[in-house]
């Protein structure tokens, strides 16, 4: 008996774009089409990874919210009056999250793969979204992701930095719904 597995449209969003790289490359058969947002296809530098060390030991020791601080660097988002809350919203979701969520994630992160022929594959319509502002993944490393994809738009969202969900949800919504109606004819 046959098993149909199910397609679908995949979005992530910074370290939900890494995850959804690596859904892509272990079953690109399933995407209809990919959304990477704010994120990065290359893996940590040795020095990054070797810098999470102190973080998770601290994460662990009760300082999450103090590591958070330090990792949620106010440069990552764009100036404007939504800036603060933003932040606020973000320390919030890491104590409800607690920090063994933060201890996994990190490892994830320390581990992840260059996804850079993962890409280069992908034979579906996907979107390369980032903020203008993003100091952690930057618009420069957003157009090498796009090059990289065959049928890739990358769309930049003003007044955003590396959370344009939150930070310009408007034009990152508009600019989702663009994508998951794109037409899509293989060349």
């Amino acid at each position: 008996m046959a098993v149909l597995l199910a397609k679908f449209a995949l979005a992530g969003l910074s370290m939900g774009g890494i995850v959804a790289m690596e859904i892509l490359r272990r079953a690109p058969e399933r995407i209809t089409r990919i959304a990477l947002m704010d994120t990065n296809p290359l893996p940590e530098t040795p020095q990054t990874a070797a810098g999470r060390e102190p973080q998770i030991i601290g994460a662990r020791s009760g300082r999450l919210i103090e590591i958070m601080r330090e990792e949620m660097k106010p440069n990552y988002l764009a100036l404007g009056p939504q800036r603060v809350d933003v932040l606020n919203l973000v320390m919030d979701m890491a104590t409800v999250m607690g920090p063994e969520v933060f201890v996994l994630q990190s490892r994830a992160l320390q581990r992840r793969r260059d996804q850079q022929s993962t890409l280069r594959k992908c034979r579906v319509p996907a979107l390369v979204l980032c903020g203008e502002y993003d100091a952690l993944c930057p618009v420069k490393r957003h157009e090498f992701m796009a090059e990289l994809i065959p049928y890739a738009t990358l769309r930049v969202i003003s007044n955003a930095g590396h959370l344009p969900t939150l930070e310009n949800p408007g034009a990152t919504t508009e600019a989702i719904y663009d994508w998951l109606a794109q037409p899509f004819v293989l060349e």
